[in-house]
């Protein structure tokens, strides 16, 4: 259960009895019931004397130990008991390390015993790199009720269309009714607002059960600017050496470090073993400065995967500069992941599915050849020059496989980006989204939707935060300031009318209804039908593994060839432009496997997606493409039934 470092071991706090040495811990810091009792351990390192202040039973003073640490164990304690912590004579603080604040961050914490919850998940075994489909959700608004009970109802359905593996946006707790999730300043404790921790450990089980791993996306870069109790134990959590995007960075690598980076990396592992989680999306890792000679992803990296024992987990992470290293092994210089977000992806796939190139999109244009690029290379900016932040972007690709890139036409970033919080469908045409959607769900690379793509929800995503006062003001002038990137939104006509984040009207208005399924069941039918060909196809199931290449048809269009060593291989061919005829086409990727033809194994112009009909694509003198549309083909050879239903192929 625990991450296996046994930790200093503290001292009984029994008064009037002789101290006596106690087990050894789990995590450096927290609360960790026993048979004997509560052992608290806490890092205090400018204090003289620290007291465990338990409701229901007398104060208890911790014993110091080397290195600014606190620790005692109380005898008698039980889980469900709220205690805070007074450092020499002062007010109550919360617990760094609190495993729940059920009156928010500001509040008394409680201890949480996460062995006594009831798993139904022995035979999970986890999550390998190859053959996931990832799906990004914020827990508060992806359902109308908001918590991890109302969450666990809708698991059936997305196991059912095709998903693999939940991508859950960060749920430390922070002040306020609702935000992101980014601003936690309580990185053990689930937030209040969503249920307890073990109503999300029942949503984990329900997960495993169905068949779906479940990553949970931390933030190691920041605390938020309100609610935070650390640095009143210390100031040395914090990082002033540094400037960081969203406030001063943690402290990996100025003096006091040591515990610092124990905290965050035992922090990870917590969400491991406590959670039975399958993974973490470590967010903006940029963000995370540290000179170290071993960086502090890296101990993130092996704490988790230690944590996890024999079950396999992903790691992945979200890096703006796009540092390939990140996901190389330790052996080769790397720092270990599993995946990194593939901006340059999603970048030029908006551009060509909407025609926009403004703020950070004007590097990109949408071509056909970044598509095949990206496909074939994962990033697209890997030294180059890059305009927008004038200065070189990226590292070299070569040798990782395309699981390693997750690609998607919708984040929660870039769908808030659009301003109001439009999806993709409503700012392009439904022939070129369900191409669009083709490239995304048959690629070679990890493919992510986000959450209610997959039905066409016409609900927005918008940013929200829940703050007040001049911190308030600060944050709506600050998202203003940021959309201002975009030309079309700087304009007066537009910057009256944009969303204010701090409004719960905002917030209310992201909830999924998931009655709107019932409303666009052809896009429905699309993301299921593409989802069960990426699984069940024997060709594009292997994402590339046995050689993969691509070309330009046209400005607007592409092939992509997936090979397979006994000729059975796909050709994928996406049209984002007018209609197409290749006759006399001198592109060898064309050709079928031993001059037999090719024959349609799906199309995109299906009328149960709401296509128009797929025309004969070999006219006896070469293919012919319809416009905004994307096909999927196959040898023609009888008995081949790549695209009717089989045995699905496990998921983990």
């Amino acid at each position: 259960m625990g991450a296996g470092h046994g930790y200093a071991i503290g001292m009984r706090a029994d008064r009037g009895q002789e101290s006596e040495r106690v087990p050894a811990r789990r995590f450096s810091a927290g609360a960790e019931v026993s048979a004997a009792g509560v052992h608290f351990r806490v890092w205090a390192p400018r204090s003289a004397q620290v007291e465990v202040l338990p409701e229901g039973a007398h104060p208890a003073r911790l014993a110091p130990e080397p290195g600014g640490f606190f620790s005692a164990l109380v005898p008698g304690l039980r889980a469900g008991v709220r205690y805070t912590y007074r450092l020499d004579g002062g007010a109550p603080l919360p617990d760094p390390a609190s495993r729940f604040q059920p009156e928010g961050p500001q509040g008394p914490s409680l201890v949480v015993d996460p062995g006594s919850f009831r798993w139904a998940d022995a035979g999970w075994r986890g999550l390998r790199p190859q053959g996931q489909v990832l799906y990004e959700l914020h827990l508060g608004t992806f359902t109308l009720d908001g918590t991890w009970e109302a969450a666990a109802h809708e698991l059936e359905f997305l196991a059912d269309l095709g998903i693999t593996a939940l991508e859950v946006m960060p749920v430390a707790d922070s002040p306020g009714r609702f935000g992101w999730g980014y601003d936690g300043v309580c990185l053990y404790a689930p937030n209040r607002l969503y249920g307890t921790p073990d109503d999300m450990r029942r949503f984990v089980d329900r997960a495993h059960t169905l068949g779906l791993g479940v990553l949970l996306d931390v933030v190691y870069n920041h605390l938020g600017p309100a609610g935070a109790s650390l640095t009143a134990y210390t100031p040395d959590y914090l990082n002033t050496r540094y400037r960081g995007e969203w406030g001063a960075p943690l402290n990996f690598d100025g003096p006091e470090s040591a515990a610092v980076r124990d905290f965050v990396a035992d922090n990870a592992a917590h969400w491991i073993a406590e959670y039975h989680l399958d993974g973490l999306r470590l967010d903006a890792t940029q963000g995370m400065f540290d000179s170290s000679a071993r960086h502090i992803v890296r101990e993130v990296t092996e704490r988790a995967r230690a944590a996890a024992a024999d079950r396999r987990i992903l790691l992945v992470a979200e890096n703006e500069p796009e540092d390939a290293r990140l996901v190389r092994p330790v052996a080769d210089g790397g720092e270990g992941l599993d995946m990194l977000w593939n901006d340059d992806l999603h970048h030029s796939a908006a551009v060509a599915l909407t025609g926009r190139r403004e703020a950070y999109y004007q590097d990109h244009q949408g071509s056909a050849q970044e598509l095949v690029s990206a496909a074939k290379h994962g990033f697209l900016f890997q030294g180059q020059y890059y305009s927008w932040q004038k200065k070189r972007r990226g590292q070299p690709t070569r040798g990782l496989p395309g699981h390693a890139f997750v690609a998607y036409l919708e984040n929660h970033d870039q769908v808030a980006n659009s301003a109001r919080g439009e999806r993709l469908w409503q700012r392009t045409g439904p022939g070129r989204f369900r191409a669009g959607t083709a490239l995304l769900l048959l690629g070679p690379w990890t493919p992510m939707l986000f959450m209610g793509e997959e039905h066409g929800s016409s609900r927005p995503f918008c940013y929200f935060a829940d703050h007040a006062g001049e911190l308030g003001r600060s944050v709506r002038r600050g998202r203003a300031e940021f959309l201002r990137q975009f030309q079309g939104l700087a304009g007066a006509d537009m910057r009256d009318g944009l969303p204010d984040p701090t409004a719960p009207a905002t917030f209310e208005a992201c909830r999924l209804d998931p009655s709107e399924r019932a409303l666009h069941p052809q896009v429905l039918a699309l993301h299921r039908d593409l989802l069960r060909l990426r699984r069940q196809d024997p060709v594009i199931a292997t994402q590339g593994a046995a050689g993969l290449d691509g070309a330009v048809l046209a400005p607007e269009a592409l092939c992509l060839r997936f090979f397979e060593p006994g000729g059975r291989d796909r050709l994928l061919l996406v049209n984002l432009g007018a209609d197409l005829s290749l006759a006399g086409a001198a592109e060898p990727l064309l050709a079928p496997p031993d001059r037999q033809g090719w024959r349609v194994l799906w199309s995109s112009e299906d009328p149960r997606y709401g296509g128009t009909g797929t025309p004969e694509v070999e006219e006896g003198r070469g293919l012919r493409l319809a416009g905004h549309a994307a096909l999927l083909l196959g040898p023609a050879e009888p008995g081949m039934g790549a695209s009717s239903p089989g045995k699905e192929a496990p998921r983990g």
